[in-house]
């Protein structure tokens, strides 16, 4: 099973090498949520002969409407899958579909379990779970500022919590980005996430004309927070 295959095709077949090198065992791809950097890569693997792409519905819903649209932020580094000219840079949108119940997946002496847990970095976020290890997607991220453009931070928050208490049944977690993390950290950046909530909520009620007030007390760089506001108001309006 290989989870995430990167922003196009050049690091699609890096991925893909490195996977040849541990076996030559049929594989089937997970996606964790529909940003670019996670799903560019799927048409390698088809190429590959995998026919199974496991994804969220919501997930798969948004690379069928947005893909396109994400193909811009590759221009640097995936020229050819910016363009959609060359070798695999058609879009492989999930067809094997994940919605609100849990989902084993036999890989043949080992099973893996993919879930939902609701929303958080985007409405369609997928974790997977072997008997070691919970890959946790950008529901977790390591090194850098969570990223909140498509985000629901109030339900993330909670998301967070319930990925915290699972945390004794796996060895080991791994984040959509940076190093593998404890359980303390995963629950630190709900506590500060929801901290940030009840800041920018505050911030929001005290001058309601310019909520990019609360910027300079987010415990985020100044985007993530700009992004924060507008997501908290955004999916607030939607309660």
């Amino acid at each position: 099973m290989v989870i995430d295959t990167g922003c196009g095709p050049r690091q699609g077949r890096q991925i893909l090498a490195a996977v040849r090198e541990k076996t030559q065992l049929p594989l089937v791809v997970v996606n964790t949520h529909a940003h670019y950097d996670h799903y560019f890569g799927n048409a390698v693997f088809a190429d590959d002969g995998v026919t199974e792409f496991w994804g969220h519905v919501n997930c798969a819903a948004t690379i069928d409407d947005d893909g396109d649209h994400q193909r811009r932020f590759v221009s640097a580094t995936e020229p050819e899958m910016a363009a959609g000219k060359g070798d695999a840079v058609e879009l492989v949108i999930p067809n094997a579909i994940v919605k609100d119940q849990p989902v084993l997946v036999d890989l043949g002496g080992l099973t893996a379990t993919l879930f939902y847990l609701g929303r958080g970095h985007t409405d369609g976020d997928l974790l997977v779970g072997t008997p070691s290890t919970l890959f946790a997607g950008d529901l977790v991220e390591q090194g850098a500022h969570p990223s909140f453009e498509d985000s629901y931070p109030e339900d993330w928050a909670d998301v967070l919590r319930h990925i915290s208490a699972l945390r004794h049944r796996y060895e080991f977690l791994i984040p959509g980005h940076g190093k593998p993390c404890s359980d303390q950290f995963v629950k630190t950046m709900a506590d500060t996430m929801s901290t940030a909530v009840r800041q920018a909520r505050q911030s929001i009620r005290d001058t309601p004309s310019d909520a990019t007030k609360a910027i300079p007390v987010l415990p985020y760089g100044p985007e993530q927070s700009r992004w924060f506001i507008k997501r908290l108001q955004e999916t607030q309006a939607h309660h």
